[in-house]
């Protein structure tokens, strides 16, 4: 897929290191960066590992498997595209790392920190494919 032909999040600053992960999330199959030598995944995407440091890297797919470690609910508009009130989550991905996103749908109610969640694709308006959790 060419980086031309992809449409990304308003406002996305996206760098040799991010755009993999984009183009992987619009074929819905996201992937992220798994260090060769010590075996972890890292979120957001880099240039080396940032446990071992080892520039050996390659692009591996995601269970989509998760659970959710935190959450706030925004009671402000902040963005346009996002009308309040509406809930952000932090997600523990079983591979490891991190992620910051948000509950599909988006007034989901029953977000509890431990719950489980698992990866799924919100295609916006204009086509953006973006990645979103769902509780299991």
């Amino acid at each position: 897929m060419d980086a031309d032909n992809l449409s990304f999040p308003p406002g996305a600053v996206l760098g040799h290191y991010d755009l993999p992960m984009w183009r992987s999330i619009a074929g819905r199959a996201m992937e992220l960066p798994c260090c060769t030598d010590c075996g972890r995944f890292h979120y957001p995407p880099g240039p080396s590992c940032p446990y071992c440091l080892s520039p050996s890297l390659v692009w591996k797919p995601l269970s989509g498997k998760g659970e959710i470690i935190s959450w706030v609910r925004f009671e402000r508009t902040y963005l346009e595209r996002y009308p309040a009130p509406y809930k952000v989550i932090a997600v523990r991905l079983a591979e490891g790392p991190v992620m910051i996103s948000n509950p599909e749908p988006l007034d989901e109610a029953a977000c509890a920190i431990g719950a489980t969640v698992r990866l799924v694709y919100a295609e916006l308006d204009d086509h953006t494919v973006l990645p979103r959790f769902r509780l299991e």
